[in-house]
């Protein structure tokens, strides 16, 4: 071919390349299980109008809008969609607003249909739209029929004043829903708080309970309203208790509105809570050559400690010795084919060891198997690829049953794989999100549950041999899901009644060998009601983001990526803002002279071990240190 032919055939394909896109209509409105139909326009380079060009559709947004092959686009929830169409790897995108269907079905209920006079009752309403789900703040409007009896305010709050009759209706949107009040004579009802006076620390939650008796003894259902007078505390009412909890120190007083005159309080004095510990670095295994991944501390069968940690980028798993861990001595450094050794963990009975496996040049990644017989020296026992060959990104080993709960980043599935015979393992379950956009990061068992990390689908739980949902440690069957707008759950820690999910959210362009800007918090969610978890508190330290956590006696062990390592206490019931409450009891800054990135701390996780907490850094490798607790001081 000649250069002036290869010129030409070169110039035309340029010319047909397209050169700008547009998507028509540039911003689409429609309401949810709307339908309406996109169109692509692309231009060539001549400013020719390409046709017949070879069009894809991805719905960039699918929790929200569904799109075919044609451009015909159907809102599926309420928010600002974004669909792309690409055309010969060339993307652009639009705007589709779904507007929420408005209410159908309004469904009324209050406290008693049967007041004393002088009583304030609420009235809840929820809303429903024509498929049946519910319709947030909808614009309502009350009535009474008789106001002198009963009368009700904007917000839904009845008045009883006199014995006798009354109906209360509610409109929204066209759609009434009504309710008949019997007005009962006063019989003389007064009312108590309690506790009247008491003192606590910032973050300690006080619950105040409302009563009501007759002249005659009995007791009267009350509906107390809560308020609160100043700012730095919260008071939320919960199934009628004021449950109260301070962020800053100060005098508050509680106040309960029982009538339509009638008003309680009480007095809540709220100290600092102070900083109680301190951490104190014991020994250092600095590794400034590459970046570190996930630690496991562990008593080797010849009865010396050992920490294991894996790498970010490279292609080792680092093997020291802690016994004394002041001086930690590294004894072995294990060669894998992988890019990522992300996770390490060891079976409770100290002869075996699993690491994940990402990024292997044979694209056969799955998990390896570690003899730990002299575990100075671990060797490689057997690997298991079979149906993981997309890489692990975490494990979770039961001992008791001989399983690993494997997460697999091609399934994006929870594998069940028995390892009775480690060096022949083989896969008896799995369990996986009906969803072709998941994404799945941790698992973690125990007593019978599985608590999964599904990214934008939140955390999910799963019966995997508690009994109570029909699962069994190889048949995992589902009981609950949380999950929220921003997404990038990414670990899950049960302790007590709560479920502790943390989030991990990367800049956009991030680099490894860079500082890294992340974000991302721990939600505690109370998981009393496992079918119904209910987000109750947070711990957001500003400006950094939260990695892995370790729970033990009341206090959480937080790799707060560029925070460095938190120290958290959770004794007691919490609510609120777990940071803003002063809760956080030490930190330590994961950084010193042996890092790949100067000044920047990248804190991973921790784990106790013997009384001290073992921690890895990305940046800069394992770190062991000490709380210091010291005695508080009460003036």
């Amino acid at each position: 071919m000649s250069n002036g032919i290869a010129a030409i055939l070169m110039i035309a394909a340029l010319q047909q390349a397209p050169a700008q896109l547009q998507i028509t209509p540039e911003r689409a409105e429609i309401e949810v299980t709307e339908s309406a139909r996109l169109q692509l326009r692309a231009v060539d380079g001549a400013g020719r109008v390409v046709e017949g060009a070879n069009v894809r559709w991805i719905a960039s947004t699918p929790e929200l809008v569904s799109v075919d092959q044609q451009g015909v686009v159907t809102g599926l929830n309420a928010g600002m969609a974004r669909v792309t169409a690409v055309v010969d790897g060339h993307p652009t995108s639009t705007t589709v607003v779904v507007r929420a269907l408005p209410a159908a079905e309004l469904r009324l209920t209050v406290g008693t249909n049967e007041p004393y006079a002088g009583q304030v009752v609420p009235i809840r309403v929820a809303a429903y739209d024509r498929l049946g789900a519910s319709v947030d703040d909808p614009s309502l409007t009350y009535t009474s029929s008789a106001p002198a009896v009963a009368d009700v305010d904007g917000a839904g709050l009845v008045f009883a004043r006199s014995a006798g009759s009354a109906t209360i209706t509610v409109e929204g949107g066209g759609v009434t829903s009504s309710t008949m009040l019997s007005v009962r004579a006063d019989p003389g009802v007064t009312y108590t708080l309690a506790p009247v006076d008491i003192s606590v620390r910032t973050g300690d939650v006080v619950r105040f309970v409302a009563s009501a008796t007759t002249a005659g003894g009995d007791e009267v259902r009350a509906f107390p309203e809560w308020s609160l007078n100043g700012v730095g505390a919260q008071v939320e009412d919960e199934g009628g208790e004021g449950v109260f909890v301070a962020e800053e120190p100060g005098t508050y007083r509680v106040t309960a509105r029982m009538g339509e005159r009638d008003v309680v309080s009480g007095v809540v004095h709220v100290e600092p809570r102070g900083a109680d510990a301190e951490l104190i670095q014991v020994g250092r295994g600095g590794i400034a050559e590459h970046h570190s991944g996930d630690v496991w501390v562990f008593e080797g069968v010849d009865g010396r400690d050992y920490a294991y940690i894996g790498t970010f980028m490279w292609d080792w798993m680092k093997v020291w010795d802690v016994t004394d861990p002041e001086n930690p001595v590294l004894t072995d450094s294990l060669q894998l084919d992988a890019r990522r050794i992300n996770d390490v963990k060891i079976h409770p009975n100290n002869r075996l060891g699993i690491v994940t496996r990402e990024g292997a040049s044979s694209r056969r990644n799955g998990m390896v198997f570690l003899d730990l017989s002299e575990p100075a020296h671990p060797t490689i026992l057997s690997e298991y690829t079979e149906t993981v060959t997309g890489g692990v990104h975490n494990v979770w080993i039961s001992g008791e049953h001989e399983l690993v709960y494997a997460v697999h980043n091609g399934t994006r599935a929870v594998h069940v794989i028995d390892i009775s015979n480690p060096e022949a393992p083989f896969e008896v379950g799995r369990w996986g999100i009906d969803n072709e956009q998941r994404s799945l990061h941790d698992v973690m068992v125990q007593d019978g549950y599985a608590y999964v990390s599904y990214w934008d689908d939140g955390a999910v739980i799963l019966d995997v041999g508690a009994g109570t949902h029909g699962g069994t440690p190889t048949t995992p069957t589902f009981v609950s899901q949380f999950k929220y707008p921003i997404g990038n759950t990414h670990v899950a820690w049960r302790y007590g009644q709560y479920l502790f999910v943390g989030d991990e959210i990367f800049p956009a362009g991030w680099d490894a060998d860079e500082a890294i800007h992340a974000r991302g918090y721990i939600h505690v969610l109370d998981v009393s009601d496992i079918e119904n978890p209910v987000e109750v508190a947070k711990y957001e330290v500003p400006e950094a983001g939260a990695h892995n956590v370790w729970i033990e006696d009341d206090k959480m062990y937080v790799g707060y990526y560029q925070a460095g390592l938190r120290v958290v206490d959770i004794s007691g019931e919490l609510r609120g803002d777990l940071y803003a409450q002063g809760r956080e009891i030490a930190t330590i800054m994961t950084t010193d002279d042996q890092t790949t990135t100067p000044n920047w701390p990248m804190a991973w996780g921790a784990q106790i071990f013997k009384g001290r907490i073992y921690s890895s850094d990305l940046n800069s490798g394992l770190w062991i240190t000490e709380l210091k607790e010291r005695p508080r001081v009460v003036f």
